[in-house]
This record gives structure tokens, C-alpha cells and sequence, in this order.
């Protein structure tokens, strides 16, 4: 949703976000919404200025949302508080689950749990009698015959369903019955939420949903740095799902980005996993050995996603211009295979390990931002070669003389082979390119002023290694040196050899190959090699030379629409609110004058409203599928299914295939947790997480009275991420000039602890010492069981360089990830705090 749709909201629930310090631009449009007359609401282990702002605050401890999102969905579900005209017909909630189904409500495991493979089978997840393939890039169902033969009878018949929600096996009874667990007795006694707090919470999101009221919830990393991040993301989405809140004016989620572009660089894919588009990459232990064989598995057959070949022959094309052809599989062939999870959490113990060689740093400072720092620099020890590319020295490309290994004693310098490349880099003034925010804005800046000194681009540096590769490779004849050798590397440069940023989106845009005219639209893409595009959901950001829309600047007034159509680009086809079909009732009519946006006019047999309609645009709404002819794609979803990227066009409330822990957001605890698991005490932490135990990366036990403290990390706003751009700067270090740790009152008066003291913190993994700052920002929260459970918060951006300095939070956190982003758990872990000091052998970090 684009964030300045806030601004319509009744509710806006804030969880896992210090918004208004960390993200003040949008938090703008949540105060404009307060003063509307929306509740604002911030759900959080600390106060901070956002809770100062709101008009509820619930305490949490970190790593309990589930069980608070879960209360919230029970609370709407058994009062009948849910939005029905809208949540029956555009979710799965009346679908019909496989028989062999069961949940977790008796030992925590899902049905399908391997324990000998540590993984879930979700064949039991299926919808009955069919199998249903995860949207593009999510987790590979491995199944038994042929996966493609299989998913196609989706095109022989709609999912079982049962509109009255009276079968047992309809998804609305099985989350009738899972969630049944989370009362709130149970939600009071897991997060520590006081009853009346959480009760007022879900009365307001209850109260403003349904045709003239939405609401928003708004997160950031807060929610996705857990083991179970995925699974509290897909919590709220099933909670926007009952309320309606999908697809309409001041309604959604909207993800609060941890840096300016980081949903452009998914886009273009900086994941290990996918390719541009989110695109799948090639895996060497699936069938994906020819392009027949990886389009035949990948390619779903309903839904949009039945295109799916299109976009990724185009983009091979656009690699390999004309070194691709049919006989090539237009450039697959060259592809390289990933042969498993090849994320940082294993990276970093792969360099550990001596398995990984070579390692380049662009735009990250991974000693102080990476899990389990020592064991980082145990890993970038091993390394043959390091080149680090920044605005600045890095603790990163430090490590070797001022790291903790050398401080430490347990390695000299001399000792390190690692040979470190320090190059420096441009800041984004001094180079052109684009932004593609949190809501897929694609914002054009220019260059401003020259980088000082050698400093160049990133753009520049990639360019100039591709034509350096494909000048060693050139006379090559070895099979695995295809793809470096044939790729398309003809970009345009100016008088000082910087490549024309352009240039890049204009390839990025795509064309078609005989002629390059430039496409005006993704359904331009064709699979037969005729288009090359680099990234199918940007095509339309740059329809014909010299119109780049990414610098469109042309707001709408203040007589609205407030779609702002004419400002940027949004990925894909400039549509501002995706799955926008569901702000119309099922005849195509808007719920609401109030909440209206897109509408089927019957005159002009078409969606119309101010926005884009992410539908196609003359599919009536009384459209059905002819099932007798096995219709395909788009063909295959009724008028009334507003989901075009699902199979079945439904918002999958209930996930039968796709995630690696369970259909369903389930509560577990942390990894490592100072509390039990009164759900399933057996199984109290997630038991697909990712776990590495090793030596140097050693995990408490839940309960371990040697780290009877919860901690948390937390961003400041006057420092950035690994602190580099800001640490560096004299008039932003001054502001917050070294590493502090919030400690509650109570657990400051009984250690005897006073602002500015000393302490210790420690994990099995290491210790860190830090100024004291005791207050009421964090509050004990009970274990249900008489105890009382101190919250602890870190913000973690400190390291030995720059000007303001301080200990690596990232020293205590673990090596450990949710199984199915790989994503770390640095929101919530165990520790031990204590007065003093630690020995130093010099002051360095």
C-alpha cells in the first residue's frame, strides 16, 4: 500500500517499528490519520516517542506477536467481529483442507513433521484432493510423481469449498480451533500485555473495519528478525484478511524498509535464491536441468503466474542479447545452479570453515551487523581475499588489526592471510540512479556533485569487473565459463568511463529484440525470445526514449484523487494499491462511497477508479471459469477472485504450501528465551528453525538461570544501521556518542545501578560492556508462573571506528534462522547483565 494512503486509515496498529524515530517521513502520515480521528495504536517491548504518540500503547516482550496477533484474530472470529461479505469470498476461508490435517494444538507440531529430517511434509496442507504450488520463489514442495502433472487439474475444477463454513475441514473451522488456544488469559500470560490493554486493542481494530472503515498495520524488522518472521508477517496479514483491510483505501500492511532502497534491491534480487522479478533461481537438486524442464515445474497453471515464462525467457534474452537462442535455451544453459541455502547465516560459517574463499563487502558492515560477530571474524580470518567497498574504513575492513580475535589474543595480525581490498565508494548524491521505496515507488535522483578522490559508484565497479571477466574468459573453451563469456555487457559510458545509470533501467524496462523499441507494458513479454527485459514488474517505468517515469514529480492536488498516479513509477504498471479488485463488493460495486477506489462500469465494460486496476481491466465481475474447457491463467479465476498472483485467486489465510514451519503463525518462543512455552511446553521453540550448534556458536537453554533476562535490540534514529555514514560524521556521533543499554528501573534498584555506570552483558556467545541507562522505557514483564522476566535494550549500530564508539551488540546474538527466509534472530535472545567492567588489553572496540 503507498504509505501516504495511511493518512485514510481508522486504526493504525504499529508493531515491531519505533516508527516515528526510525521512520518519521512516513510516521507523518499516521499523525495526519490521528488527526482524522483514527486510534493509533503501538504494541512494543519499549515506550519510545511512537508510543508517546499513540492513543493505546501495549507492552510486549520481543518475540511474543504471534500470541498477541493470534488473541487479536480469536477475539474477532469468536465474537463474530470479522468482516464476512468481504472475507468469504476473496480468501480461502470456506476452503476444504486434505483429511490427514491436524494442527499444533496438541504437542506444537503441525501434521507432515519429519524429526529425523528436522522439515515438514505439507501434503496434509493441500487442499482436498488437490495440490496447490506456492507462489513463485517460496519454499519447494517435494513431492511425490510429477509436481507439474499434478498441479494442473487446477484447471479441471474449482478447490472444494463450503460457503455456509460448516464443514470440519473448511479453513474457517481449523482456525476456529487453532486459534481458540490464544484467550486473553493466554495472550497476558506469554507477552506479558496486561487483559484491559489487549482488549482495547482488539475492540479498535473490531470497530473500525468493514464497509466505511479500514485500518492499516504498519512493521519493520522488529517483526521479520525472529525464527519465526515470516510466520508473525503472515499473522497480520490473516488478521487484515477477516477485517477487509486488503486492497482498499487506508487499509493494508505496509512494510517499513530498513534502508532507502532495500525494496528495489530485492527486486533486482540481491537474494541469493532469486533472480530479477522474483523470479526463481536455477537449483541443482530440483528438476531444472533444461529451460523445458525448470518452466514445466515452475510455471503455475492459474492465476498470473501461468505467464511465468514469458518473463524469464526475457530476461535470459536481456543477459545474452544475441548470444542467446532457442538451441541455448535462450542463455539457461549458461545459468549457474544454487545447490542450497547460500544466505549469510551459512555463508558466514562457511568462510569459517575454509569452504568459502573470496568474499566482496558492498554497502554492509557485517562485523557489526552480522549474527555472532567473533565467529564473523573467525570466518573473514580464513578468506584468501576481502575487497570491502564503503564511503569509510569499516570495522569490516579492520578486523585484522582492531578486531576482537586480536584484542582478544587469540589471533595477531600477522597471523590473518586474509588480503583486504579497501575501495572506496560514492555516496548517492554523487551518482545517479533510483530509489524504489516501500511501497514499490521507483523515484529517479541525479547526480549532484562529483565523489572526492577515487570514490566511484557501485555502477561503475560492476561495470568495470564484467568487462575485466569478460576480457580473462574471452579465449576460454571450458562449458562453465559460457555464461561470463556470452554475457551482454554493451552499456554506454561517459567521458569518465561511468556507465549511463539510464541506460540500465531502460534494459531493465525491456524492448522488443528486432527492432529495441521500448515496452510500455510486463503483457508485452512473449517466451519465444522476441523480448528481452531485465525485470518484468518494471516494464512501463521507461514506455519510449527520453520518458523516464521514475522522474515523474507531478502530485496530485489537494481536490485528490491521492493516488499521486503522476508522481514516480510503481512496480507493476504504476499501480499505487495492489490487489485493488477488492475494494469492490463481489458485483463490482464499492463497498462505501467513503472507502471507494475502483469500480466496474458497465458502460465502458471496465474497471475504472484513480488507481490502476491490478485485475484485468474488461473481466466482468460475473465472469466463472468454463471448466469443461480447462481454462488457463487469468481464464482460470472467477470475475469475483481479486488475488491474480495466488492459483486459486484467494488470499491464502491458510498457506497449504509455500512455508517451511506450518500453514498456519503458530506461537513459539525464541530460540533462546528466559520463558517456557505454556502452549506446548515439549516443543516450545520452533522446531524447523534454522540451528547451527557448534563450538563457537553456542545456544542457552530455554529457563537457563545463568541468562535469566530477555534482550532485545534497537535502531536510534541518529545513527544509520552498522553506524558507518553516521559514527564517521562529528555532528551526528555527538548526538548519541557511545553504545548504552536500557535497563528497567526495577532491575537497575536491584543491582544497585545508576545512569552511566558500567555493565556487562553475556551470552554463551560472548560478553559486551556498555553505559548503564536505567528507565521506564522497559518494564518486567511475569513468566505466569510468579516470576518476573527484566527486558533489556541494545541498539546495536556501535563499533570501534569512527567517533562514537562502542561495544558490538552483535557479539552476544547467535547463528540461527527462520526457516523460511534464513533471516536472523537478533530481536529476542537470553543474557546476564552485571556491574563492572570487562579486562581490556587496549581500548579498541
Amino acid at each position: 500500500m503507498p504509505q501516504w494512503d495511511v493518512a485514510r486509515a481508522d486504526v493504525v496498529l504499529v508493531m515491531g517499528s519505533n516508527m516515528a524515530e526510525n521512520h518519521p517521513i512516513a510516521f507523518r502520515f499516521a499523525l495526519q490519520a490521528k488527526a482524522r480521528g483514527a486510534t493509533l495504536i503501538h504494541a512494543d517491548p519499549r515506550f519510545t516517542r511512537t508510543s508517546a504518540m499513540c492513543d493505546l500503547y501495549a507492552p510486549l516482550r520481543a518475540g511474543t506477536d504471534i500470541a498477541f496477533l493470534g488473541g487479536i484474530i480469536r477475539y474477532l472470529l469468536e465474537n463474530d467481529l470479522w468482516f464476512r461479505d468481504w472475507a468469504v469470498p476473496y480468501t480461502n476461508l470456506s476452503t476444504i483442507i486434505e483429511e490427514g490435517y491436524e494442527g499444533p494444538e496438541a504437542d506444537g507440531l503441525f501434521s507432515g513433521w519429519k524429526a529425523e529430517e528436522r522439515r515438514y511434509d505439507p501434503a496434509s496442507w493441500q487442499y482436498q484432493g488437490l495440490t496447490i504450488p506456492s507462489p513463485l520463489a517460496e519454499a519447494w514442495m517435494e513431492t511425490g510423481g510429477d509436481f507439474a502433472e499434478r498441479v494442473s487439474h487446477l484447471r479441471d475444477q474449482p478447490p472444494p469449498r463450503d460457503e455456509t463454513l460448516q464443514h470440519p475441514r473448511c479453513v474457517y473451522q481449523i482456525m476456529r480451533r487453532h486459534f481458540s488456544r490464544y484467550t486473553p488469559e493466554v495472550v497476558a500470560q506469554i507477552t506479558g500485555c496486561p487483559e484491559d490493554t489487549f482488549l482495547k486493542v482488539c475492540d479498535a481494530m473490531a470497530r473500525n473495519s468493514g464497509r466505511e472503515r479500514t485500518g492499516v498495520i504498519c512493521y519493520a524488522v522488529g517483526w521479520n528478525h525472529h525464527t519465526t518472521g515470516a510466520q508473525i508477517i503472515r499473522a497480520g496479514a490473516i488478521l487484515q484478511g477477516l477485517l477487509g483491510n486488503v486492497g482498499r483505501p487506508g487499509a493494508g500492511l505496509l512494510a517499513l524498509r530498513g534502508h532507502t532502497s532495500i525494496q528495489g534491491s530485492t527486486d533486482i534480487a540481491t537474494l541469493y535464491e532469486l533472480m530479477p522479478g522474483y523470479l526463481p533461481q536455477p537449483h541443482a537438486l530440483r528438476p531444472h536441468g533444461t529451460l523445458a524442464e525448470y518452466l514445466k515445474v515452475e510455471t503455475a497453471p492459474t492465476g498470473w503466474w501461468a505467464d511465468f515464462p514469458a518473463y524469464a525467457v526475457s530476461l535470459f534474452r536481456a543477459w545474452y542479447g544475441g548470444e542467446a537462442s532457442q538451441a541455448n535455451g535462450w542463455g539457461y544453459d549458461w545459468m549457474p545452479r544454487i545447490v542450497g541455502d547460500h544466505s549469510q547465516l551459512p555463508m558466514t560459517l562457511a568462510m569459517r570453515d575454509g569452504i568459502m574463499r573470496g568474499l566482496f563487502v558492498m554497502g554492509q558492515n557485517p562485523v557489526v551487523g552480522g549474527s555472532n560477530s567473533r565467529l564473523v571474524q573467525r570466518g573473514l580470518a580464513r578468506l584468501d581475499w576481502m575487497v570491502v567497498r564503503d564511503i569509510a574504513e569499516t570495522e569490516t575492513a579492520t578486523f585484522w588489526r582492531d578486531g576482537h580475535l586480536v584484542r582478544d589474543g587469540e589471533m595477531r595480525p600477522e597471523d590473518i592471510g586474509t588480503e583486504v581490498f579497501l575501495m572506496p565508494a560514492s555516496l548517492s548524491g554523487e551518482k545517479a540512479g533510483s530509489f524504489t521505496n516501500t511501497h514499490r515507488l521507483i523515484q529517479w535522483h541525479d547526480k549532484v556533485v562529483d565523489a572526492p578522490g577515487d570514490s566511484t559508484s557501485e555502477l561503475f565497479f560492476i561495470h568495470d569487473l564484467g568487462r575485466r571477466l569478460k576480457a580473462l574468459y574471452a579465449g576460454s573453451t571450458r562449458p562453465e565459463d559460457a555464461g561470463i563469456r556470452n554475457l551482454s555487457w554493451d552499456y554506454p559510458v561517459d567521458a569518465e568511463d561511468e556507465p549511463d545509470a539510464e541506460a540500465v533501467l531502460r534494459e531493465m524496462n525491456g524492448c522488443t529484440v528486432a527492432d529495441g523499441k521500448l515496452l510500455s507494458s510486463f503483457q508485452q513479454l512473449k517466451d519465444d525470445g522476441s523480448t528481452a527485459c531485465g525485470i518484468w514488474i518494471y516494464a512501463g517505468v521507461f514506455p519510449e526514449a527520453g520518458r523516464n517515469l521514475a522522474r515523474a514529480r507531478v502530485p496530485d492536488g489537494k481536490a485528490g484523487p491521492g493516488t499521486h498516479l503522476g508522481w514516480g513509477f510503481a512496480w507493476p504498471a504504476n499501480r499505487r494499491t495492489l490487489n485493488n479488485r477488492a475494494s469492490a463488493d463481489p458485483a463490482g460495486k464499492p463497498w462505501s462511497a467513503r472507502k471507494a477506489l475502483m469500480e466496474w462500469d458497465e458502460a465502458q465494460a471496465k474497471w475504472t477508479g484513480p488507481d490502476v486496476p491490478d485485475f484485468p481491466e474488461s473481466k466482468r465481475p460475473d465472469y466463472r471459469p468454463d471448466w469443461a474447457k480447462r481454462p488457463r491463467g487469468m481464464d482460470a479465476h472467477a470475475g469475483t477472485d481479486p488475488f491474480i498472483m495466488l492459483a486459486d485467486g484467494r488470499a491464502a489465510l491458510f498457506a497449504p504450501s509455500g512455508l517451511r514451519d506450518g500453514p498456519l503463525p503458530e506461537h513459539y518462543e525464541p530460540v533462546e528465551s528466559p520463558a517456557g512455552n505454556p502452549l506446548h511446553p515439549a516443543n516450545a521453540a520452533s522446531p524447523a528453525a534454522k540451528q547451527w550448534q557448534q563450538a563457537d556458536n553456542r545456544l542457552s537453554a530455554h529457563g537457563d538461570p545463568r541468562y535469566p533476562h530477555a534482550l532485545t535490540t534497537f535502531r536510534l534514529t541518529e545513527h544509520h544501521s552498522g553506524g558507518t555514514p553516521t559514527r564517521i560524521v562529528p555532528t551526528t556521533a555527538e548526538l548519541q556518542p557511545e553504545a548504552f543499554c536500557e535497563i528497567p528501573t526495577e532491575l537497575g534498584r536491584t543491582l544497585g545501578l545508576r545512569d552511566l555506570d558500567w555493565v556487562v552483558l553475556s551470552t554463551p556467545r560472548g560478553e559486551i560492556e556498555v553505559k548503564a541507562l536505567v528507565t521506564d522505557r522497559l518494564r518486567p514483564f511475569t513468566d505466569g508462573k510468579g516470576g518476573v522476566i527484566y527486558q533489556l535494550g541494545l541498539p546495536w549500530h556501535y563499533g570501534w571506528g569512527g567517533y562514537a564508539t562502542g561495544d558490538i551488540a552483535n557479539v552476544l546474538t547467535s547463528i540461527v534462522g527462520d526457516s523460511n527466509t534464513g533471516m536472523h534472530e537478533n530481536k529476542s535472545l537470553s543474557c546476564a547483565l552485571r556491574a563492572g567492567r570487562l579486562p581490556r588489553r587496549k581500548e579498541t572496540g
